[in-house]
């Protein structure tokens, strides 16, 4: 008799600037799982919040046809883990049950932890950190604060609100001033794949990145600019987990931007990256240790900058719902280490079923 066959919600889209990115990670996601192993039903998330499947469902959200999908819902209750076709006015019905969630929403509203908020309550499986290391992982200003308590080196910088930017422009530039010399980054606190990231030469550039990043959030981040090699470590496992090869980013523009990343062909990605092994050594452990610190899960990348002349490593960000386009990084660094992207994904359920099956066993109810 055939064992069952896993159920693999796969979950893509969202309310966030990285939307059409969550799009090509799912494309590539499934195309590579194995269908002798599990039923997939893939689910997309408007930019409007409306959750749907339905036949073709990823081709018809890229084209932005959404026209004869079935709208979907989960409930919030423990061991429901069912998906519902949801319309208003009309009672719910089972459109398909599930046995675990594989999300590929970066950004706002799927990496931040709000999601994994709602997959907690529902105790159901899922792929990634929980809510503590998604939120922290995705606040850039936090997770600085994080690093520096456990010794890990991250570059200087300042976090400001639209609000101040709005009420009192002078002091959040001289704040931003005081952190050093241009250039400066400004950065959205809580997003992902460069959406509105800012290289900043002057205070007019400034200003500029400072209006264009608090589009996207309430909080900015500021930092330091650092003539630095970027160096990438993909992280895999939940207690003990293991770091890939690093691999190196030659930015096709001034620094790897969106339109780098995901629109043009002049960036290259070096793997295994150039580095002394004592350097590649050190940066994996750090990857490893910031993993740890945040009580990350499954999968995480850490991104790295070596200050050119000095060799000094600052630690950039850590993302725990990591690009799975074919370009990305986060598979590649595991293939150039020996895991195909196929075993990657099997080794990513199972890290997820695993980390399940030690939540389960958690006490809820205290009697004394």
């Amino acid at each position: 008799m055939a064992a069952k066959k896993l159920r693999i919600l796969v979950l893509f889209g969202g309310r966030s600037g990285e939307h059409e990115v969550s799009l090509r990670s799912a494309r590539s996601v499934l195309s590579q799982l194995d269908a002798d192993k599990y039923d997939v039903l893939p689910v997309g998330v408007t930019h409007e919040g409306r959750w749907f499947a339905g036949e073709d469902v990823l081709a018809r959200f890229e084209r932005r046809e959404m026209a004869g999908l079935v709208p979907v819902a989960f409930v919030a209750e423990p061991g429901n883990w069912n998906l519902y076709h949801w319309e208003l006015g009309k009672p719910l019905s089972i459109h398909q049950p599930s046995d675990l969630v594989f999300p590929l929403i970066h950004g706002t509203f799927g990496e931040d932890g709000t999601l994994q908020g709602l997959l907690d309550l529902m105790e159901i499986p899922y792929v990634s950190g929980g809510v503590l290391a998604s939120s922290v992982g995705m606040d850039k200003g936090i997770f600085k604060d994080v690093m520096r308590s456990h010794g890990v080196p991250v570059v200087d910088g300042v976090i400001v609100t639209g609000a101040q930017i709005a009420d009192d422009l002078q002091a959040v530039l001289a704040a931003c001033e005081a952190l050093g010399p241009y250039p400066l980054f400004t950065k959205p606190a809580n997003l992902g794949s460069s959406v509105g990231i800012t290289k900043c030469r002057g205070r007019s550039d400034l200003v500029e990145g400072l209006m264009d990043a608090a589009r996207y959030d309430r909080r900015v981040l500021i930092e330091q600019g650092i003539d630095g090699r970027e160096i990438e470590v993909s992280v895999l496992g939940n207690d003990d987990p293991d770091a890939s090869v690093p691999g190196e980013v030659i930015p096709g523009d001034e620094f790897y931007s969106y339109r780098a990343k995901y629109m043009d062909d002049t960036s290259r990605l070096v793997i295994p990256a150039e580095l002394e092994q004592g350097l590649a050594d050190e940066i994996r452990h750090l990857a490893v240790q910031a993993f740890k610190a945040v009580d990350g899960a499954g999968m995480a990348r850490a991104d790295f900058l070596i200050e050119r002349g000095t060799n000094a490593i600052y630690l950039n960000e850590v993302n725990t719902l990591p690009g799975f386009t074919s370009i990305s990084m986060y598979p590649k660094l595991w293939e150039a280490s020996g895991v195909p992207y196929p075993v990657l994904l099997d080794r990513l359920i199972a890290l997820a079923l695993e980390r399940h099956e030690e939540k389960r066993r958690l006490i809820r109810r205290y009697e004394a």
